[in-house]
C-alpha cells in the first residue's frame, strides 16, 4: 500500500539508480540545486505605457551532495573512478534518485542527466571513533526530471 490522501513523506528513505541499476540506499541528499536564467524585457504597451516581463532563460547545469556508508557497493564506487580519472566517456550515466514511502514504494524521483561526481570526501578517520565512515559525493549533472 502507497502513500494515502495527507500522508506525507517522510525523509528517511532514499536511494540511488545509476543507468538503471540500483546502487546503493543513501544516508543523505543535500544541495539538489538546478537554476534557470531569467530575461527581464521591456516594453511599450499599444497604450503607450511601459510593461515590463519575465520569461525563462538558459537552464544551466545543477549538483547535488549525497552521503553514502563506506561500502563495497562496486557501482557506485567505479562510477566514482571513471569520474575522477576523467575517463567521461563512461563517467557520464543517467543517475536517479528515489524517493521510497514507508512500505518502500517509490514515490517521487529525481532524474539526472549526464551525470559524473567532481568532488569525493572521505568522513574523518579517528582512533577509537565508534561511528561509520561515510563518504560526501557531489554529483554534477546535465539537466534534472522530477517525477
Amino acid at each position: 500500500m502507497s502513500l494515502q490522501q495527507g500522508d506525507a513523506l517522510t525523509s528517511h528513505n532514499f536511494g540511488l539508480n545509476i543507468d538503471g541499476v540500483f546502487a546503493e540506499y543513501l544516508q543523505e541528499i543535500s544541495s539538489l540545486e538546478v537554476e534557470q536564467d531569467v530575461i527581464e524585457y521591456q516594453q511599450v504597451t499599444s497604450q503607450g505605457k511601459p510593461h515590463t516581463a519575465k520569461m525563462p532563460g538558459v537552464k544551466k547545469a545543477g549538483t547535488v551532495t549525497v552521503v553514502r556508508g563506506m561500502t563495497q557497493s562496486s557501482i557506485f564506487t567505479e562510477w566514482i573512478n571513471q569520474s575522477t580519472r576523467g575517463d567521461m566517456a563512461s563517467a557520464r550515466k543517467n543517475a536517479t534518485i528515489m524517493m521510497n514511502d514507508y512500505m518502500n514504494n517509490t514515490v517521487k524521483q529525481w532524474h539526472l542527466r549526464n551525470a559524473w561526481c567532481p568532488k569525493v570526501t572521505a568522513s574523518t578517520l579517528k582512533a577509537g571513533e565508534a561511528s561509520a565512515l561515510t563518504e560526501t559525493v557531489t554529483i554534477t549533472f546535465e539537466e534534472l526530471v522530477v517525477e
